[in-house]
């Protein structure tokens, strides 16, 4: 008997332990080679697991428990079958050839056989929509053969079924009959509460929330910016700008180019401190805060002070993809130096971001709301934001932190003079 170890694979350094958040599989089922058939929590991200063999598996870990790396969860049998999964049904459907049962000596040979009118057939109107449950891996196949969920019930309907399938399919129903149901939900005057154990995820985010509380001098100054600029040039610009770089012109490129170009200015904000010295990088590598599934997550686009408008809105909606889909590397979520958090999409009128460590700072930022405002002595309505710079005091002063803040609002009001170092364009013509 070949048995193969499945064990846990390191998530990246210093990851001793992981939580097995579910299998994707049932124990006992033939699985595919390179099938995925576990996911795994870490403290930073989520990973899936890949059978490394085709073969029977036995789980030797219950979902929701915590292993260490490298410790074994499941095994697997390339020698033994047993039912295959829906995946691996599938990908030998084309290969399966019409099974021939033996007439029961006990039973009438006429009801044993089947004649051509007794396949089922997906047509008729009062055929049932048929809908299929798709793993990752046959998704992929199925892509890459050009081949349809249609296509797949059309030759699934072609199938003779026989004794060995109403077996299995009498089996599944006694065997999900048999399992304990989870009571009914109680009447809406009820007390019901339901317990749902943290993802490695949400407890190191915790730890790491109280520490940075506990552990950094970190203050919040705010400051308001006037959108309006910057709703003209995306109004008037953002289709020519879509038809040339294959994406939206957004408010998030003109905030991080923004902050990059303040950053030079306020190097002390881009700092972050050592034991007893303080590291001062000369590059900006922005952290853009993303909501993911399991918890929020900081990928950082590298080198922002170097990237056009268009570079900066392409990395970010590639990051924030794959964050969502838990596609993301640590190596894309470490080395940041600054971070944005952008609660305005929510809703949010204003918050204190709490700061990333060990970065020294983070800006937040808010909902748009036409508010009245004062300009050269007249009231206007204006698309006013609040910004929010929640920063360790330990790194940075009161007066690099409001500078640097005003600096940003600057640049923001007058986006054109970020081309210019956050010179004036007309000052800079006339080399004053």
């Amino acid at each position: 008997m070949a048995m193969i170890d499945i064990k846990v694979p390191s998530p990246g350094e210093s990851i001793t332990e992981v939580q097995l958040a579910s299998w994707l599989v049932n124990d006992g089922e033939y699985v595919e080679k390179d099938a995925e058939i576990a996911e795994i929590d870490s403290d930073k991200a989520t990973l899936t697991i890949n059978a490394s063999a085709a073969g029977v598996i036995h789980q030797k870990t219950e979902a929701g428990e915590t292993v260490d790396v490298g410790s074994v969860i499941a095994q697997i049998n390339t020698e033994e079958t047993g039912p295959k999964t829906k995946a691996a049904k599938q990908e030998a459907a084309p290969e399966k050839k019409t099974e021939e049962v033996k007439p029961d000596t006990k039973a009438a040979p006429e009801k044993e056989a089947a004649t051509p009118d007794e396949v089922v057939s997906t047509s008729g109107k009062a055929q049932k929509e048929v809908k299929l449950h798709v793993s990752p891996l046959a998704r992929r196949m199925m892509d890459e053969k050009a081949l349809k969920e249609q296509d797949i019930i059309d030759y699934i309907s072609r199938l003779r079924i026989g004794k060995a399938e109403v077996e299995e399919v009498s089996n599944a129903l006694k065997s999900a009959a048999s399992r304990p149901q989870l009571p009914k939900s109680l009447d809406k005057g009820g007390r019901k509460e339901d317990r749902k154990k943290m993802s490695a995820l949400r407890i190191k985010l915790a730890k790491r929330l109280v520490s940075v509380r506990n552990e950094t001098a970190m203050l919040t100054t705010f400051n308001e910016v006037n959108m309006s600029r910057i709703m003209e040039i995306r109004k008037k610009y953002n289709d020519k700008f879509k038809e040339k770089h294959g994406i939206s012109l957004g408010f998030m490129s003109f905030f991080t180019k923004a902050i990059t170009i303040a950053l030079e200015q306020f190097p002390q904000v881009n700092a972050q401190i050592d034991g007893e010295e303080l590291i001062f990088y000369n590059y900006a590598d922005i952290g853009i805060a993303v909501s993911a599934p399991k918890g929020l997550v900081v990928p950082v686009v590298r080198n922002a002070e170097s990237l056009s408008l268009a570079q900066i809105e392409h990395e970010i909606r590639n990051l924030a993809i794959k964050a969502r889909d838990n596609k993301i590397t640590l190596e894309e979520m470490t080395g940041g130096t600054f971070t944005i958090t952008n609660g305005g999409v929510f809703g949010s009128m204003m918050s204190t971001p709490i700061i990333n460590p060990p970065q020294s700072a983070i800006l937040g930022m808010h909902n748009i709301v036409e508010r009245p405002i004062a300009v050269k002595g007249q009231v206007v309505i204006a698309p006013m934001m609040y910004v929010a710079l929640s920063y360790d005091h330990r790194v940075i002063d009161g007066k690099e932190s409001v500078s640097f803040l005003v600096k940003v609002k600057e640049l923001l009001e007058a986006p054109e003079t970020m081309f210019y170092a956050g010179i004036d364009p007309l000052t800079s013509l006339l080399e004053m």
